[in-house]
């Protein structure tokens, strides 16, 4: 693809995560990069490129509007990677996947949707896997912690023993009005949604050599983080999951769960109620419309509220008699810090030295330790707290 216009396009340049996104690009992209902006209006994306103080020369500006697929296809073709932040996916998403399959081009988002991403894998892995395309989602907060921290941790333990795996989030700051319509799109779509994971188990190859399995996970505390555990069903554990199908660095027999961290069992059942109110509300049509209006569109965090975010993600897991206790760390989660993650596999697509792969992967199956390590060097940190043998 070294005929491509540009190395790396930004879709959805001009919204909260995506403007993020381009300034991350702006002050860390290796030179010589070629990049360019893009979304439907050229005139804030003008705008965006002189806020940033870009060269016009190496940054370009492309119209393309997620409703019009000739232009997703004139810009699959021009990049050899394309980012995209303009979700929700489910509703916006597929045209340019798509795209990028049939191009050839390699694609991240930021979706936290597991049905878009089932009915990506069904729809367009095939035709992926044929032209060369990694098509790679969840390349933020959701999922990369939990992703390359479950790889991490496996890969200090032995390689042929079962691993027993838990994964604890726990983090501060506030979404924004993209995200939390992403949260009850999730919460009104779920029967669509367990359709689509249906017919993909159906559909996906399975190995009858190797055993990878969700763990059913119940509130407990877990006295190795010295904190209180809830259940999240959110897209991560499919992402660690898939990973560990895919991977033979995994063991023989790998099984994962997946849950948020809190200090006291008061909040452990306060988020338990909140959950559960707002999972309520998003079935009712008016009610959904509503909580949307709470944080609409195109609204976050200020920078101030940003700058004192943070979050930390903790791996307990069990292999023969060895004990391990890992750690993901860093700051805002949902925008500084995802902004980075984003642009990071981008570049780590557009210039590291990777597995020849194609098709729907995950983080750690596409870019894995080469992706780590550019992380580590942004300041995400990976570490091993205590390693132990079993009593």
């Amino acid at each position: 693809m070294t005929d491509r216009a540009f190395d790396i396009a930004l879709f959805g340049a001009t919204g909260f995560t995506g403007t993020l996104t381009a300034e991350y690009l702006a002050a860390q992209a290796p030179a010589g990069t070629r990049w360019a902006l893009a979304g439907r209006d050229g005139r804030r994306l003008r705008e965006l490129r002189d806020r940033l103080g870009a060269d016009v020369e190496v940054v370009e500006v492309v119209e393309a509007d997620a409703a019009d697929p000739r232009s997703l296809r004139d810009l699959a073709e021009s990049a050899r990677v394309v980012i995209t932040t303009v979700g929700p996916y489910i509703r916006y998403g597929e045209p340019l996947v798509a795209a990028c399959a049939e191009a050839g081009t390699d694609y991240v988002d930021l979706t936290g949707e597991p049905e878009f991403v089932d009915r990506v894998y069904l729809a367009h892995h095939a035709t992926a896997a044929r032209t060369g395309a990694r098509l790679v989602h969840a390349c933020g907060f959701d999922s990369i912690p939990p992703d390359l921290g479950a790889l991490f941790t496996v890969q200090q333990l032995p390689a042929d023993q079962p691993i027993r795996m838990r994964g604890y989030i726990s983090a501060s700051g506030r979404p924004s009005g993209g995200t939390f319509d992403t949260v009850l799109t999730n919460f009104a779509r779920w029967r669509p949604a367990a359709q689509a994971h249906r017919e993909r188990r159906r559909a996906e190859p399975a190995d009858p050599s190797r055993t990878v399995r969700g763990a059913a996970g119940r509130p407990h505390h877990q006295p190795a983080i010295r904190a209180y555990a809830l259940p999240m069903n959110s897209i991560d554990p499919q992402i660690v999951l898939r990973s560990a199908r895919a991977l033979d660095r995994y063991g023989p027999d790998f099984s994962y769960g997946h849950f948020a961290a809190v200090r006291t069992p008061v909040t452990a059942a306060g988020l338990a109620v909140v959950a559960g109110g707002a999972f309520a509300l998003a079935q009712i049509g008016p009610a959904r419309r509503a909580l949307r209006r709470l944080r609409p569109p195109g609204s976050g965090p200020t920078a101030a509220q940003r700058a004192t975010a943070w979050f930390r993600m903790r791996f307990v897991a069990e292999a023969g008699d060895q004990r391990i206790v890992t750690e993901v760390a860093g700051g805002d989660p949902g925008y500084g810090e995802t902004a980075k993650m984003l642009a990071e596999s981008a570049l780590c697509l557009a210039h590291d030295p990777l597995p020849a792969t194609g098709g729907q992967l995950t983080t750690a199956v596409a870019m894995g330790d080469a992706l780590r390590a550019r992380l580590e060097r942004s300041g995400i940190t990976f570490r091993v707290l205590n390693l132990a043998e079993r009593r």
